[in-house]
């Protein structure tokens, strides 16, 4: 029983820091229509999270792993996507720029999100499938990497039907290609290689314990 009340107070400690950075970032965004957009996100992962409170309680690193991802998609809702000033940010710690130095020609932040959310989440993703029956195996670190990939694909054709709908400045930024015609293909690989990474971590860190 005390388990249980550390557990669910860690919990809520994230769910309280998460408030106070999702507060402060709501706070004058580069683009509130944008923001306001990203944040649907945020509402239909709280939503889902509620709804299935009495079926499925995160565990503690389920729980760290979706706090990071979120925190990571609230400063690009912040800044929008394509504006995340990180390079400004190096510069002003390294005093060198972090886009020469890779050699990058566009803002890269879009698609550090995506890698984190095949990183971040598809460790959530497991522990919901094993709770609803799904047996300890090879399929539990397969389907992960499937359920990534394939949202992510809903989500690009989610960007591209709101890009259309959208007027011109506001699509162009929720859509936040950047003049790269591959954006929403590498934006799928990356969050896939992502997840196929956390899997691959997963059965490392399982294996001891035969619980694949």
């Amino acid at each position: 029983m005390e388990t249980d009340r550390r557990h669910r107070r860690y919990l809520l400690t994230l769910v309280g820091v998460f408030l106070l950075i999702w507060g402060a970032l709501a706070i004058n965004p580069l683009n509130r229509h944008d923001w306001l957009l990203e944040n649907l996100l945020v509402l239909g992962l709280a939503a889902a999270l509620l709804l299935g409170h009495k079926h499925y309680v995160p565990s503690r690193s389920a729980g760290t792993l979706i706090f990071l991802y979120l925190c990571i998609h609230q400063l690009g809702a912040h800044y929008t996507y394509a504006n995340v000033p990180y390079d400004d940010w190096w510069q002003a710690l390294t005093g060198e720029s972090l886009n020469e130095q890779m050699g990058w020609d566009r803002n890269q932040f879009d698609r550090l999100a995506h890698f984190s959310y095949g990183l971040l989440l598809a460790f959530p993703i497991r522990e919901v499938l094993i709770r609803l029956g799904l047996r300890p195996g090879i399929w539990s670190l397969v389907l992960p990497v499937d359920i990534v990939l394939s949202t992510s694909a809903v989500y690009e054709l989610i960007e591209w039907l709101g890009a259309e709908m959208l007027d011109g400045g506001l699509g162009r930024t929720f859509l936040a290609t950047q003049n790269d015609r591959w954006d929403p293909q590498k934006d799928m690989a990356l969050a896939t290689v992502g997840a196929i990474i956390a899997m691959l971590v997963t059965a490392f860190a399982v294996r001891p314990r035969r619980d694949l």
